[in-house]
């Protein structure tokens, strides 16, 4: 054999290739570039994309058991919750058809003791809506101002109300605008009617630490005031139609020391947040005028010694 003819290349064992260091610094550096080539110029965006939606269908097919199953759950759960909800929509529905058909019983009967007893049918209480435009700058008082004045037939004295109750009363009337003192402000106040007891008092605004902003005064330590009594406007002061939520009672304080009851009250309307209201006409405008007194006729006692026709 000539020597010629001899392969002289090392077994694939002892061959020297590059090193381990070698290899992780070559990767790494080709990772840090292609990273950066991402980021700079989104050189992996299009393969990225195209394996994306290549892999879109067996990424739906393998979600569709899952889907099936948590699908099938809430079908079932809903159709359960569509049930209960049937039914008591029936039973509310029930109700107040049962309230209704009471409720025009009692409106026939009201018209006809009416009629019976020759009064006059109830006040119309004429409204309009306003919209709250800002609160007063005084930091000390609890006002707000409305975009209804004298041009749309506000009048002073006015009740504002919404949704939930009586919210105040338009104490000064503008051209375009209105100001209307809250129940809450310190020189507010407003006669109710206590619905459980039928008693009479009057609601005042206190100031306000983020606690009750009413109370009712003047009212006796063993007066029969609970926690939780409803006030209602009576509609004796020929301002607030009757029947309107004014306020509840929260406490009710009896001091042995003192002759009168500290009760608070919380407005049943909440002034905070409040944009769209109501403003009544006082019910006084509809009333008939009060009689002029008659002028007393003085006679003068006769004189001693005169004698009498």
């Amino acid at each position: 054999m000539t020597l010629g003819t001899l392969d002289r290349t090392p077994p694939p064992f002892f061959r020297q290739g590059p090193t381990a260091l070698t290899r992780l610094v070559f990767f790494s550096a080709l990772a840090v570039f292609l990273m950066v080539a991402d980021t700079r110029f989104r050189v992996v965006e299009p393969l990225r994309a195209g394996l994306a939606m290549a892999l879109m269908p067996l990424q739906v097919a393998a979600a569709v058991p899952l889907e099936i199953w948590h699908g099938g759950g809430d079908y079932l759960r809903g159709l359960r919750q569509a049930q209960a909800d049937e039914s008591a929509a029936r039973a509310a529905l029930a109700a107040q058809s049962v309230k209704a058909t009471s409720a025009a019983q009692l409106a026939g009967e009201n018209a006809r003791l009416r009629a019976l007893l020759e009064l006059r049918p109830a006040l119309a209480v004429r409204s309009q809506a306003a919209e709250v435009m800002y609160e007063a700058a005084d930091p000390f008082s609890r006002k707000v101002f409305i975009d209804r004045g004298q041009a749309q037939g506000v009048a002073l004295g006015a009740p504002v109300i919404n949704e939930a109750g009586v919210l105040g009363q338009v104490t000064h009337v503008y051209a375009l605008t209105a100001e209307v003192t809250l129940l809450s402000d310190k020189d507010a106040a407003i006669p109710v009617l206590n619905t459980r007891t039928q008693q009479r008092s009057a609601a005042f605004g206190v100031p306000s630490g983020g606690g009750p902003s009413m109370e009712l005064r003047f009212m006796s330590g063993n007066a029969d005031v609970q926690a939780g009594d409803e006030l209602q406007t009576s509609g004796l002061d020929g301002i607030y139609p009757p029947g309107l939520p004014v306020a509840r009672v929260v406490s009710v304080e009896r001091r042995a020391e003192a002759g009168f009851a500290r009760i608070l009250l919380t407005p049943a309307a909440p002034s905070a947040g409040v944009r769209h209201v109501l403003v009544l006409e006082p019910t006084a405008v509809q009333l008939p005028p009060r009689p002029e007194p008659v002028p007393e006729v003085l006679v003068k006692p006769p004189r001693k010694g005169s004698a009498r026709p």
